[in-house]
């Protein structure tokens, strides 16, 4: 049986060549492996990086890239059995994360697989409070619920023809996915032991672009679910307190304070902005939410542009 790794990249010539390394050092007890690049139009070293590997690429216009767009040319243009995604910016923890993510697949206990998610010496506290969460370390096999996230999942190429990926949603296609297959009865497995560093290298902007992007897509999957002003304030308060409480135990409350602080209030004004925007996803709002980086690029080069952006203007 063969595993097609599928990676979206955009410019991600910053962890990419360590991330290609681990997988062709993966041990690959239980299937064969390829490696499938989707690129939406990097301009840094990405393909050159991918072309040192024996890497299968195909393309995706930047203008029409979505998650879920993305995802389904790259498994259209796979040829394996089942269908593996990572993020350009993770990194398996062991050479045993393929066989253990793919495992309850092959042995029927779930139609779709999810790994553990880790935080390196770069990532946020919050963030790591947020990954302990989620993604514990115990395995559920199979869970209760739909919650699943393609920076580090499997699914069976059967059960993604079923019905796909949303290629409309600007997030959480993974979720809605398997919300769809759970629904007529496929299960959802959680493997532990899958394990990757989620490395996000990202500024507050950035950080506060996610969730509501996260919160517009979760607003049209589950348009019952409200964020209200209130739910702001108390989420953000309870969370700087559950956060600050775990700095205290282990003596980083003074020098990890502010940043917990930013990362809730991002967190949790990003949710609330997307859980209340109720527009046509337009061109330049889906270029916020897909590029952020290129948004901040152009706001600043037009700041430095103008002649009173250094007068406070």
């Amino acid at each position: 049986m063969l595993a097609s790794i599928v990676i979206r990249t955009y410019n991600e010539e910053k962890y990419l060549d360590q991330l290609l390394t681990l997988l062709f050092s993966q041990k690959c007890e239980l299937v064969d492996m390829e490696v499938v690049i989707v690129d939406s139009g990097s301009t840094d070293s990405t393909l050159d990086i991918a072309n040192k590997y024996p890497c299968r690429i195909t393309h995706i216009k930047k203008s029409e890239f979505t998650f879920g767009k993305s995802l389904n040319i790259g498994c259209e243009f796979a040829k394996g059995d089942f269908l593996v995604f990572i993020s350009g910016h993770c990194l398996p923890v062991n050479n045993s994360w393929l066989d253990e993510l793919v495992k309850p697949l092959i042995e029927s206990k779930a139609s779709y697989s999810y790994g553990r998610q880790e935080g390196r010496d770069t990532t946020k506290f919050s963030e790591y409070q947020h990954f302990e969460k989620y993604f514990p370390t115990y395995d559920k096999i199979p869970q209760k619920g739909y919650f699943c996230n393609n920076a580090n999942s499997a699914i069976t190429r059967k059960a993604w023809q079923l019905f796909k990926f949303d290629e409309q949603l600007t997030g959480l296609e993974d979720m809605y996915l398997a919300k769809q297959l759970k629904e007529i009865g496929n299960d959802i497995a959680y493997a532990s032991r899958a394990s990757v560093y989620h490395i996000h290298d990202e500024s507050w902007q950035q950080v506060r672009t996610r969730y509501e992007r996260e919160a517009y897509a979760l607003h049209h999957i589950m348009p019952e679910i409200h964020f209200t002003a209130s739910d702001f304030f108390r989420f953000f308060t309870s969370s700087v307190f559950s956060d600050s409480a775990v700095a205290i135990r282990e003596k980083k409350l003074l020098r990890k304070f502010p940043e917990i602080v930013m990362f809730r209030l991002m967190h949790y004004w990003g949710t609330y902005k997307g859980n209340h925007e109720t527009r046509k996803l337009s061109t330049e709002m889906k270029y916020h939410y897909f590029y952020p980086k290129d948004i901040e690029r152009k706001f600043y080069e037009q700041k430095d542009s103008c002649p009173t952006a250094h007068e406070g203007k």
